[in-house]
């Protein structure tokens, strides 16, 4: 059955007016249109409507009934079709799928929890881990906010820069390169691990000593920051990472920063989302605020990172 919702409209004014004038006058429609669409509202509902009586018309029974839930409807319809009002986070109930680096997680996923909570108590947080390959999650809407290191190749994915991070050497105390300075010599020659989720025992590191004619020790690899940096505090081996977003964890552990020996371009931290949601105003609101909670790791130490 195909039914013509605009009636809907016009069935909500004609019995909001009372008369096919008025409800005319309404929708700024002339009469004979809204006595055709009372005409069809007729045939469809299998109801007369509204019935004169004297110089004026009256409701049915079945009018009566259903003149509350027709209201609701065409507001309801109103609602989805205009323009979004202002966001009422305290009435706010959505739940929001966020895809970070398990480093930033660590780092940054209490102060993420806390602000929107704070702000919008029905907000459900979906903190996953981050894949260990490329997915279109972004795209399905699987996902709501991603991080990446570096800007998207796709063009409906959309970025934000939220800060660049240089790449450092966490080691246990008493560690054998805290003794003297760290060069390339020596850097080389103690035992790695590198942190993968794929297991890999090469990184880009890799290529660039080998450029330089030396080569290192990779032990082993570890799945997560979290994970490489505790076996860095429980053995000699040496962990190299991200200085700004594993500076909180590095310091729980009580671990020992070096400056990693070879240059390298600093790495950038890019927060993703999909430009289906570049005019939601919740979602408008979360990554403005994951922005600002991310961007608290770079600023710089009050002292020396030691």
């Amino acid at each position: 059955m195909q039914l013509d919702l605009n009636l809907l409209t016009a069935l909500d004014a004609l019995l909001e007016e009372g008369s096919v004038a008025g409800a005319a006058a309404r929708l700024h429609v002339t009469a004979p249109a809204m006595s055709r669409s009372l005409g069809r509202i007729r045939k469809a509902t299998g109801d007369q409507i509204l019935v004169r009586t004297g110089r004026h018309m009256t409701p049915t029974t079945r009018a009566l009934a259903m003149r509350t839930e027709v209201h609701a409807l065409v507001q309801q319809a109103h609602h989805l079709l205009s323009a979004q009002s202002e966001l009422d986070l305290a009435a706010l109930e959505r739940v929001f799928t966020v895809r970070w680096h398990d480093a930033l997680t660590t780092t940054c996923g209490t102060a993420l929890i806390v602000a929107v909570h704070r702000e919008a108590p029905g907000v459900q947080l979906r903190l996953t881990a981050e894949p260990g390959d490329d997915t279109p999650e972004l795209r399905r809407g699987e996902v709501d906010l991603a991080s990446s290191a570096g800007p998207p190749s796709l063009p409906d994915i959309r970025h934000r820069l939220v800060g660049h991070d240089r790449l450092v050497l966490a080691v246990r105390p008493g560690h054998p390169l805290t003794e003297q300075p760290v060069t390339t010599e020596r850097y080389a020659a103690v035992p790695h691990l590198t942190v993968s989720r794929r297991g890999r025992l090469r990184d880009r590191i890799d290529g660039v000593l080998a450029e330089r004619g030396h080569e290192r020790r990779v032990i082993a690899s570890a799945p997560t920051t979290a994970t490489a940096l505790q076996l860095a505090r429980d053995t000699d081996l040496v962990v190299t990472l991200p200085d700004a977003v594993t500076r909180s964890i590095r310091h729980q552990l009580g671990l020992i920063t070096l400056p990693l020996p070879i240059e390298l371009p600093e790495v950038p931290l890019c927060l993703l989302w999909h430009r289906r949601h570049d005019n939601d105003p919740a979602h408008t609101w979360l990554r403005e605020t994951a922005i600002r909670i991310l961007r608290a790791p770079f600023t710089p130490p009050a002292t020396p990172d030691q």
